[in-house]
């Protein structure tokens, strides 16, 4: 979703008496929960209304507790009711590692919000990963599990236990998916035959066509493969059709062979492929900048700013960076020259033995997919950033990196303001910049296409927008709305409360964008002075959220 860099947060009492449910006080938006079994009252509420029977128990002094839940609820459907309506067509494509997957409650929680999604009207492509169920498996028959850089060494033992993990995991996937709703609760809405369909269409087959990855520098993969196609047609089919799509890390070459490919290569080549609207990666923690705030949100060129900055701290990563993003892509973030602890170049670290393993690969082309895992994590989710980074060059626009052991995190993250992970957009704040002191203008091949002013009031705690234009032949593009949301954050940065502005003939627009109108008096003193009343302008007011980051994150965000 489209949204604001920072996020607030506030406590709501929860307690209810002799309502049943739990007392204390949760924060009602998140900037990162501290601890991932607690969920905001929004997030509750999509999973259980409170019971009718428990609401009517309550006494006296729990009933307004209930009364404020069921206000709490009613606030965030209408707030969530503009990302249900945009997000709804929208083809989204879901990979989940096996850390994540690897505990059944998570499991359960991923895919009870994936039915949700879906049944919002929303076209989910799933992609689950098996490298931690692999590896447990080798293990258990006295087997050690052996990488080369992102790519496991599958020899016949390690792609049996690959079919058996991922065999396992459809079977597990397809039964939970088919789950149908609870009757008893259903049937107070009266009887329909929807509420006995047995569950959800679930599509999986042979959508992924790959190819050996073969001998690379001397080493032999044995049966990895790597993805050579996605049928994307025969997936959109499935979709179109209203089922959800299960992409498994197996692919099948054209002699009939059954590869083991890597679940981000598959996850990263689906999206490229569908073009889809989001990539959603849920990862085994928060991505966090070097004082351990949430980075929010990032553009492209920030996203590749912040892989330089983390590359070169280290020679490995910047060996990563390499390795996988290919020359070209190590050229343009100062890369080239950078020196390594071996002498020669584009090598990767072994995760089970820690050596070094030259890699010859070059992933620039849009086609293909981007690998991730095997690698010891040393400089945060550099890989996950740099296939984002891939991904979006590709043609997806948004790609999500959320916490995957927040219960909720993909509802939190579609269908609140301000979300709980890591947005990555390759088209949000496009060409805009600062011009002279006030001025923010949106620069398109050369020529000017849209403008606006922030005057700060820092006494008063806010900021005037004026001057605020888009060119005819642009509107109704998102230009405006990109703007303005820059200059919202801009002015959130410098602790601004509120914006305001005086209009004459756009109020129709600021207003169905929160702002709402509002007396004379509201504004600073030193702006009435200066107002000519002879224009008849109105004056409209936006109140803005408190924003908590460090300096370095506004730096990665603008």
């Amino acid at each position: 979703m489209d949204r604001q860099s920072w996020v607030f947060t506030k406590q709501v009492n929860c307690s209810c008496g002799g309502g049943g449910r739990a007392t204390g006080s949760l924060p009602s938006r998140l900037h990162w929960l501290p601890s991932p079994n607690k969920l905001p009252p929004i997030a509750r509420s999509v999973r259980r209304l409170p019971s009718p029977l428990a609401a009517a128990a309550v006494n006296t002094n729990g009933s307004c507790a209930v009364r404020e839940n069921h206000r709490d609820y009613v606030h965030w459907f209408r707030e969530a009711w503009p990302y249900i309506q945009g997000h709804r067509g929208s083809t989204f494509v879901i990979v989940v590692p096996g850390e994540i997957l690897a505990k059944r409650e998570t499991l359960d929680n991923i895919l009870q919000d994936v039915s949700l999604l879906h049944g919002l009207g929303i076209q989910i492509v799933l992609v689950p990963g098996v490298r931690v169920q692999i590896d447990d498996l080798l293990r258990e028959r006295g087997r050690e599990p052996r990488y080369v850089g992102a790519y496991r060494i599958t020899d016949a033992h390690a792609l049996d236990a690959s079919m058996e993990a991922a065999g396992k995991l459809r079977v597990e996937i397809e039964a939970k998916l088919s789950r149908g709703p609870s009757i008893p609760v259903l049937r107070r809405h009266g009887e329909n035959e929807r509420w006995h369909e047995s569950g959800l269409g679930v599509a999986s087959g042979n959508f992924l066509s790959a190819k050996r990855r073969g001998v690379v520098n001397g080493v032999d993969f044995g049966a990895t493969g790597e993805v050579k196609k996605i049928d994307a047609e025969r997936i959109k089919e499935r979709l179109d059709k209203n089922c959800i799509v299960l992409m498994s890390n197996l692919g099948y070459s054209s002699t009939g062979e059954v590869l083991n490919c890597n679940t981000y290569e598959v996850a990263t080549a689906c999206a490229v492929a569908l073009q889809a609207d989001k990539l959603l990666c849920l990862l085994d923690g928060p991505v966090l900048d070097e004082n351990g705030f949430l980075i929010r949100f990032m553009t492209l060129l920030r996203a590749d700013q912040l892989i330089r900055q983390r590359a070169s701290q280290s020679y490995i990563a910047a060996d990563y960076v390499k390795a996988l993003a290919g020359a070209s892509y190590a050229k343009s973030l100062g890369l080239a020259d950078v020196p390594f602890t071996n002498e020669r170049r584009g090598f990767y670290v072994s995760a089970s033995t820690g050596d070094l393993a030259l890699s010859e690969e070059n992933y620039d082309s849009c086609g293909k997919g981007f690998a991730v895992g095997g690698l010891v994590r040393t400089q945060g989710y550099l890989s996950e950033l740099t296939a984002s980074v891939h991904v979006c060059r590709a043609g997806v626009r948004r790609v999500h990196l959320l916490d995957g052991t927040i219960e909720g995190a993909l509802l939190l993250e579609l269908y609140t303001r301000d979300g709980i992970g890591t947005m990555i957009a390759s088209d949000m704040y496009e060409g805009i910049r600062w011009e002279l002191e006030h001025y923010v203008v949106v620069e398109r091949e050369g020529s000017l296409i849209a403008c606006c002013a922030l005057y700060p009031f820092l006494k008063d705690k806010c900021a005037e927008v004026g001057a605020f234009a888009v060119s005819p032949e642009c509107r109704g593009h998102g230009q405006g709305d990109s703007l303005l949301d820059y200059v919202e954050q801009k002015a959130a940065a410098m602790d601004c409360q509120y914006l305001f502005l005086l209009t004459t003939r756009a109020a129709d627009w600021f207003v169905s964008r929160g702002f709402f109108q509002c007396p004379l008096e509201q504004l600073p003193a030193a702006r009435r002075s200066g107002i000519d009343f002879t224009r008849g302008s109105k004056y409209y007011m936006k109140s803005l959220q408190p924003r908590p980051c460090s300096s370095a994150q506004l730096a990665l965000q603008f």
